[in-house]
C-alpha cells in the first residue's frame, strides 16, 4: 500500500475516527486504525466493538492495499506536521511497519495484521430516513446533560429516541433522565421515521455524533434496527450498538397539572444561582427558592462556609412556596433555554417541578426537589 494525502485532510479524518479508540485496551488491535486505500480514496476505520466510525478522504493512491497503525500516535504525528504538508503512507516488502513521511520528517510505526481488525457485522437496518443536521444537534444538546452516569441503571445511560405524537402533531422525540432530572425535546417527524423502533442510543456514540455534526449543514441519513443505529454524515459513517433495555415510562413523571406558575428572566436567574451556589455544600449543591408575590429569593445556608441570598423579580401570582433544587441541575436547564424567560410550574415543595422555555415550545424539563 502506498498513498499520499494532504495533512489537513488526514488530520480531519483521523480527528473523527481516533476519538472512538480507548486509551487503554486489553485487545491490542483496538488501539489501531484500519487504513484502506483504493481508487482515489483512503478509508479510515476505528472501533471499540460497540461503535464504529468510518471516514473516507481523497488521496493519491499509488498502490492499493490495507494496513493498521496506532490511532492516537498517528493522529499526534499528523497534528504536529507543518500545515500544507503532503503525507505519504506506505507499507510493503519485508518491513512489517507502516512508513510515514512528510518533507524531511520520517516515521516508522508498528502495524498489526489487518485481518485481526474486527469488523462490525452488518445487518438489515430496516428503517431509514433523513434529518437536518441542526435538528439532530438540537435534540442532542437539549437532552444529553440529563443522561445518567449510574452504571447499575444502564438503560438510563443514553438518549431514548422514538416517534411520538402531541396534539395531533407527529414528532421525533429525544428523552434523557438520571432519576433526578429529565429533559425532553422534539422535532418534526422526518418522512419515513414513523416506523422506527424506540431506541436508546448510548452516551459515547451521542458524544461522537455531536462532534461530527459540528461542521455539517447537510441532511443526515439515519438507519435504525432493534439492535443498531447508523448515521451517514458527509464522508463519515457512525454505526453503534443500542442499549438493550427498556426505558422507563417517563410520561408519568412529567407533571402536567402544576398550577403555581413562575416566570423569571433566564440570564439574571442563572447568574444569581451561580453566585449563591458558591458556598453551597458540594455534595448536594442545594439552593432554596422562595417564591412569593412578584419576588424570588435564592438562598443557601451552609454551616461550614456561611450563608448567601439574592432576590430577583419574578412574575408569580400564587401562594408562597419554598422549594430546594440542586444548583448544577438548575444551571444545566437554564443553559438550554433560548427564550428570555424560564417558566417554572410548581405543585408543592415535595413534588416534581416542570420547566419550559418561552422561546422553544418543543423542549421541557423536570426537576426533582431537594429537602432544604
Amino acid at each position: 500500500m502506498k498513498l499520499t494525502i494532504e495533512r489537513a485532510v488526514l488530520l480531519k479524518a483521523l480527528g473523527h475516527v481516533q476519538a472512538v479508540v480507548e486509551r487503554r485496551n486489553t485487545i491490542p488491535i483496538l488501539s489501531n486504525v484500519l487504513i484502506s486505500a483504493s481508487g482515489s480514496h483512503v478509508r479510515l476505520t476505528a472501533t471499540d466493538l460497540d461503535m464504529e466510525i468510518v471516514e473516507e478522504a481523497e488521496a493519491r493512491v499509488e498502490r492499493e492495499g490495507i494496513a493498521t497503525a496506532p490511532a492516537h500516535t498517528l493522529y499526534e504525528i499528523a497534528r504536529k506536521l507543518p500545515e500544507g504538508a503532503d503525507v505519504t503512507l506506505q507499507i510493503g516488502g519485508d518491513d512489517p511497519r507502516l512508513s510515514l513521511s512528510a518533507g524531511r520528517s520520517k516515521f516508522s510505526l508498528p502495524s498489526l495484521p489487518p485481518g485481526d481488525f474486527p469488523v462490525m457485522p452488518t445487518e438489515d437496518l430496516a428503517v431509514g430516513f433523513s434529518i437536518a443536521a441542526d435538528a439532530l444537534a438540537r435534540l442532542i444538546d437539549k437532552t444529553r446533560f440529563a443522561i445518567s452516569t449510574e452504571e447499575t441503571r444502564y438503560y438510563l445511560n443514553g438518549i431514548h429516541m422514538h416517534a411520538a405524537e402531541r396534539d395531533g402533531r407527529k414528532t421525533l422525540r429525544a428523552v434523557a433522565t438520571d432519576g433526578h432530572r429529565l429533559a425532553l425535546a422534539e422535532a418534526d417527524l422526518p418522512d419515513g421515521a414513523g416506523a422506527m423502533p424506540a431506541v436508546i442510543i448510548p452516551r459515547k456514540p451521542i458524544q461522537e455524533l455531536r462532534r461530527l455534526l459540528e461542521d455539517l449543514d447537510d441532511d443526515i441519513e439515519m438507519s435504525v434496527s432493534e439492535g443498531k443505529i447508523r448515521f451517514r454524515l458527509g464522508a463519515a459513517v457512525l454505526t453503534s450498538k443500542l442499549i438493550d433495555g427498556t426505558f422507563p415510562d417517563y410520561e408519568r413523571v412529567i407533571p402536567r397539572g402544576n398550577d403555581k406558575i413562575m416566570k423569571v428572566d433566564r440570564a439574571p436567574f442563572a447568574q444569581a444561582v451561580d453566585r449563591v451556589a458558591t458556598i453551597s455544600q458540594e455534595k448536594s449543591r442545594s439552593v432554596k427558592l422562595t417564591v412569593s408575590d412578584s419576588a424570588l429569593t435564592l438562598a443557601v445556608n451552609n454551616p461550614e462556609s456561611g450563608t448567601a441570598s439574592e432576590e430577583l423579580s419574578a412574575d408569580y401570582g400564587s401562594d408562597e412556596i419554598a422549594i430546594g433544587f440542586n444548583a448544577r441541575y438548575l444551571l444545566d436547564v437554564a443553559g438550554q433555554i433560548v427564550g428570555d424567560e424560564a417558566v417554572f410550574e410548581f405543585a408543592d415543595a415535595a413534588s416534581p417541578t416542570r420547566v419550559t422555555d418561552s422561546g422553544d415550545p418543543d423542549a421541557e424539563y423536570v426537576l426533582m426537589p431537594l429537602r432544604v
